[in-house]
């Protein structure tokens, strides 16, 4: 889902910039260095490489570095490409759980999951699920933390 978005937006500003690129040659006026009339195709070029790059390697370094698990008491999650973090948040301590879906995400049927706690850290977000897997998992996690906040009391 990312992937496409980067890839839909990617083509958009490569397209902006070849009508850039194709209106300063066409008009060709004077005042516009002679190297910027010659070289005004790379720029756009230079771009279709680096966001090629981009939306190729990048998804597959982001799996290798993304990992999540949900088992009875704790939800794992790890990120960080150079630098990773590491989050446990343990279901008890669970205060909400959402799933929610942009357009894109609608159009792909995946969803990010939320989960909130009182915790400094903020909340933990999972992203790219499946979207009946994201409802199925935020609804468990719901029941299993409203379970375990009614055995603590």
């Amino acid at each position: 889902m990312w992937t496409l978005q980067m890839a839909v937006s990617a083509a958009v500003v490569t397209a902006l910039l070849c009508a850039a690129a194709w209106g300063i040659r066409a008009a060709s006026w004077f005042w516009v260095p002679d190297p910027v009339l010659r070289y005004a195709w790379w720029l756009p070029g230079v771009y279709g490489v680096y966001a090629l790059v981009r939306a190729v390697v990048a998804p597959r370094w982001r799996y290798r570095v993304h990992r999540w698990e949900v088992t009875a008491d704790v939800v794992y999650t790890r990120t960080g490409w150079l630098s990773r973090q590491w989050q446990l948040v343990p279901v008890s301590r669970i205060q909400t759980v959402d799933h929610r879906q942009g357009w894109m995400e609608r159009l792909f049927r995946v969803a990010t999951l939320e989960i909130q706690t009182a915790s400094h850290a903020g909340s933990t977000t999972i992203a790219g699920l499946d979207a009946a897997d994201a409802q199925r998992i935020s609804e468990e996690l719901a029941e299993r933390a409203t379970e375990l906040r009614d055995d603590a009391t």
